[in-house]
């Protein structure tokens, strides 16, 4: 074990997992780190490092806690050591969807919608002890897009008029989004695990550290436009049925909440990624931005965007928006 990160071994041995064979595994665009440990009888559980003071699991283990007592398939945690960033739990096994659907292209509908019947299942409960999705954090996390994507592209843009233009949109988001839902905010294939390897499997549920109580349309919206696999139009407007099925009814204003939501995460996102690029010298994250910002000027079409999409095509070139947002290399 000595090219693993130190206090590995003497966690494990105290965790009863002593002697297990430790064997690494491919890590997220984080500082956390992942172990699969297999002892004697195939018997296996995964490892996580989020050391301080780049990481810290205790808001990990807040909400896998709150899941799992809710009835929701967070994985069961076997040992936990906050303080030095370790954190023991079951094992999910390799069949996360993306990487599933890959292999099995003829079930994506059906896995589609048992992603949609987990949601569906975490927003019929109370929403969890968890703080609020409010105006600064969405204001915060839209623009990520101004201070990363602009600059890259050598873009000086009206920065107040986009605060103001999300304010104006977001602010019926916030009016309807009472009493709210537990948000993982990060909800897409591949923080999603097929317990079983099938479409119809219980979905695990994984990368859920960031949750909040916010607006029900926010996980739909990152499952259905993913930033990392293309969900065709036809099948995000059938799930949008299915959730519904699920849920009830839900009206204009659900629509229109969802489009803002979808356009909101779809700006924070490219600017995540472009920022994982120049700060943190992860560029594999640029060529998902023109899958990103094609699902962000289908949102700005709709009618509750205006003054979003009018800020767009004031300060944002043409040229730009005809490539997707895509990087010149």
């Amino acid at each position: 074990m000595s090219q693993l990160p130190e206090g590995l071994a003497a966690f494990v041995e105290n965790a009863g997992w002593g002697g297990a064979e430790v064997a690494p595994l491919p890590g997220d665009a984080s500082f956390r780190r992942y172990f699969r440990l297999t002892r004697a009888g195939g018997e296996s559980a995964m490892l996580m490092h989020a050391p301080p003071p780049h990481e810290d699991p205790a808001p990990f283990l807040h909400v896998a806690h709150w899941l799992g007592d809710h009835g929701m398939r967070a994985p069961a945690i076997l040992a936990e050591d906050a303080g030095a960033g370790w954190v023991l739990t079951e094992d999910f096994g390799n069949d996360r969807m993306r990487d599933w659907l890959d292999e099995n292209p003829g079930e994506e509908r059906a896995a589609y919608e048992a992603a949609v019947d987990a949601l569906a299942a975490l927003h019929r409960l109370p929403p969890g002890p968890f703080a609020p999705y409010d105006m600064a954090v969405y204001a915060r996390e839209a623009a990520l897009l101004t201070e990363w994507w602009c600059p890259a592209q050598g873009l000086e843009v009206d920065v107040a008029g986009y605060a103001k233009a999300w304010e104006a949109v977001m602010a019926p988001v916030l009016a309807r989004q009472t009493p709210g839902v537990t948000v993982l905010r990060d909800y897409h294939a591949e923080n999603i695990m097929l317990l079983g390897g099938k479409a119809s499997a219980p979905q695990g549920l994984i990368d859920f550290q960031d949750a909040l109580v916010g607006h029900p349309a926010y996980d739909l919206v990152s499952l259905l436009q993913d930033a990392r696999r293309d969900v065709p139009v036809d099948l995000e407007t059938a799930m949008l049925v299915h959730y519904v099925g699920a849920v009830g009814g839900i009206d204009d204003d659900f629509l229109a909440d969802y489009a803002t939501l979808g356009a909101q995460r779809n700006a924070k996102i490219v600017g995540i990624f472009t920022r994982l690029n120049i700060r943190d010298g992860k560029p594999r994250y640029l060529a998902m931005i023109p899958r990103v910002w094609a699902a962000l000027e289908r949102d700005l079409a709709h009618p509750a965007l205006e003054p979003v999409a009018a800020w767009f095509d004031a300060n944002i070139p043409a040229e730009l928006r005809s490539r997707n947002g895509a990087f010149v290399a």
